[in-house]
Order: structure tokens, then sequence, then C-alpha cells
């Protein structure tokens, strides 16, 4: 499978919310308890600095996204976050990490010198190992950071990497 990033468009609201609630419906990876429809998603993927989707160049079809923003203001501006979400039936793909990379090339385009996760959820065990093979360096551990969907909390391990 070939997949090819490019800003998000109007025509890819739908299927970039439907991937985004899916991971928000899991509720084990991502913060947020509300899901998206169609003008909140609108709203929602407009408002980062950018947001990428990840399509299959043989069917056209959307298989993953990510968001991209500052993570704090003023004198941490150049410090910037950001969200993957790949679909469901897609994972297992290296989609994932084709995101990340163009997360990270993207974020030094933008002008950001840092990119940071504030919350990566323990037991992701995907994203850790993903993150450790792109260079990422942990900031230690937080724990009982990220309530999950059943109700009990897992750790959170932030991580960074230096976009310069």
């Amino acid at each position: 499978m070939n997949v090819d990033i490019k800003g998000i468009t109007e025509n890819d609201i739908d299927a970039a919310a439907d991937i985004w609630n899916e991971v928000v419906e899991d509720g084990i990876a991502f913060p947020q308890e509300e899901t998206l429809d169609r003008a909140s998603g609108a709203e929602f993927f407009k408002s980062q600095s950018f947001t990428g989707v990840a399509r299959d160049t043989d069917t056209g079809e959307i298989v993953g996204l990510y968001i991209l923003h500052p993570n704090n203001v003023g004198r941490c501006g150049h410090i910037c976050n950001a969200s993957y979400a790949v679909r469901s039936d897609m994972r297992g793909r290296h989609i994932g990490e084709t995101l990340v990379r163009h997360c990270i090339i993207k974020a030094k385009e933008l002008g950001f010198g840092i990119l940071q996760f504030n919350a990566v959820v323990s037991t992701n065990e995907s994203a850790l190992a993903l993150y450790k093979k792109l260079g990422f360096t942990k900031l230690g551990v937080i724990p009982h950071g990220f309530r999950m969907k059943d109700g009990h909390y897992e750790d959170i391990i932030p991580h960074y990497i230096e976009l310069n």
C-alpha cells in the first residue's frame, strides 16, 4: 500500500472525523471523550496548525490522519504537539509511522523546534515502539495519568524529539 499525506480539505471532514471518533470511542489512547460530528470536526481540524490526511493512493480512501498544533504559547510556543489516528482496519501497515515522519517534517516547516507528546499511554505498545524507533526521548512516567474507558487508570509517558 502506498500512502500520500496532504492537508485536509472540506471533502475529507467526514472520513477524518470517523477515524478520529474510532480512537475516541476506543477510550485507550486519546484524552477526548466527545466525538466529532461534521460541524465540530470541520472546526476542530481547521483550528490546528496543520491537519494531515493519509490517503491510500490505490483506492483513494482515507486511512489515517494527524493534527499538529502548538503545545503551549509565548516562550514555549516553539514546542508543538500532535495526535495520530489510523483507521482500525488499516492498523499494522506502518501508516502511523508514515504519519509521524510526515508530521516531523511539517513541524519543522512551520518553524517548531520540538515535538512533544504529553500523554502516551503506557499500554500503547505500538506507539511506544514507534517513538523509540524514531529517536524520541522519554521524559519519565506520570503514574495513573490516563483514565481508560473502563474507568481504571494507566500511566502516561511524555516523549519529545528535537526538530533542528
